[in-house]
């Protein structure tokens, strides 16, 4: 922001600000932004497609599950501003919880945005979550800055980029918005809705069948009696049936589920993971062409969390730390070590690799698979060849015989 746009700031926004949420802040439930994330064909879909709530759950739950810290210089920084902002961002929600709130919007909306409170110093105050249906980024073009209108209770307020946090899916030219992967899905949904529709009301209608077959030398008489007494006993709903002799009863076996119901659910699984960019073995489908858990991580991770992740970095990166803070080396970052660390046989070639090529120390391991590190030697790197300091003199290291030689020479 300016110099103008930063005395404005000053003098009106912060009370634009707490007029927005006064009333869902008396109530510490912030009623009015959160718990209302889904309205319209979002929320539709997601409270009746399982296979959408389950891939926007699954990468909510994923993205803020992540380790998310502040460091300086790649030393992790613990300090009253990052417990405040990790534990505290507002006095109902704890960062994890507004991220995942985000994530979930980004992934029905195709857009998630927080709201950024700052004191009087411009310092982080306050994060606090918005429903995406109520904004709408506008761009100034007198000055080229984009700003974003919330409405609320019937007004408006209108807030500069710098002080919205605003993570989304791709946008077209010229567009500021994210698109609604649900938007892109609305075709596949309604087919497969109106399959599962046609095959419902197949089972509801289809009736039990059977084959009568009686001798030959049955008279009409008696046939008409066999088929009225039958006829009884099926809209009776059961009963007692007597079977006399020369007449067999067979049920026709009912298949209650179609075959292109199946197709139709294969179909929609693999649409859906390809609009979210995930494998489809996260929706139960398909995962024969992965030979480990490290594969579809780490696709996973490629195609999907690494974008995501820089996005919601950057954003935090720009709008929460000063030009000051980020000049200093401090930068906030998440940690996606846990999901790429594969299976035991996996680990334990990594390890041995870094230890004895001397790129991780002991301690190092030791704190990636949560065990307190040991300090002294544990802390220094190592190279392979009986495993010595990386920084001892080469001169005091043990030689064997073949290796002797005469200095003096």
């Amino acid at each position: 922001m300016n110099v103008f746009q930063k005395a404005i700031y000053k003098l009106v926004p912060r009370s634009i600000k707490q007029s927005i949420i006064k009333e869902s802040a008396t109530k510490s439930d912030f009623s009015k932004w959160m718990g209302r994330v889904f309205f319209g064909l979002e929320n539709g879909t997601l409270e009746t497609n399982e296979n959408i709530f389950s891939i926007v759950s699954r990468l909510a739950n994923v993205l803020s599950s992540l380790p998310f810290k502040m460091y300086k210089n790649y030393d992790q920084v613990n300090d009253e501003f990052t417990d405040r902002l990790v534990y505290f961002p507002n006095q109902n929600q704890s960062l994890d919880d507004i991220f995942k709130v985000l994530e979930v919007s980004r992934n029905t909306n195709g857009n998630g945005y927080a709201l950024i409170f700052r004191d009087i110093r411009m310092q982080f105050e306050k994060l606090v979550p918005f429903n995406p249906n109520y904004v709408e980024p506008i761009l100034n073009t007198d000055s080229g800055d984009l700003w974003y209108r919330v409405n609320n209770g019937g007004k408006s307020f209108y807030f500069h980029n710098s002080d919205i946090i605003h993570v989304k899916h791709i946008a077209g030219n010229g567009n500021w918005k994210g698109i609604s992967p649900i938007g892109v899905l609305k075709n596949s949904n309604e087919f497969d809705k109106s399959v599962r529709e046609f095959s419902l009301k197949e089972m509801q209608t289809a009736r039990d069948s059977f084959i009568l077959t009686y001798d030959t030398n049955v008279d009409d008489d008696k046939r008409e009696a066999i088929v009225a007494d039958f006829r009884r006993f099926y809209q009776e709903n059961g009963g007692v049936l007597f079977q006399e002799s020369g007449v067999t009863i067979e049920q026709l076996k009912r298949n209650f589920i179609a075959g292109d119901m199946k197709i139709s659910e294969d179909i929609t699984r693999d649409r859906i993971a390809n609009v979210y960019n995930v494998p489809n073995i996260m929706l139960n489908s398909g995962g024969n062409s992965f030979s480990s858990n490290e594969q579809v991580m780490q696709m996973f991770v490629d195609t999907n969390l690494a974008s995501t992740v820089k996005q919601y970095e950057r954003e935090c990166n720009k709008k929460i730390l000063t030009k000051e803070q980020r000049i200093s080396g401090l930068y906030f970052k998440f940690n996606l070590n846990g999901l790429l660390r594969g299976d035991t046989t996996a680990r334990v070639a990594l390890y041995h690799g870094g230890l004895r090529d001397g790129w991780l120390t002991r301690d190092e391991v030791r704190i990636k698979e949560d065990y307190a590190p040991r300090g002294g030697p544990a802390d220094m790197l190592w190279v392979s060849g009986d495993m010595y300091p990386l920084d001892m003199d080469p001169a005091l290291r043990k030689i064997t015989k073949r290796n002797e030689r005469d200095v003096s020479e």
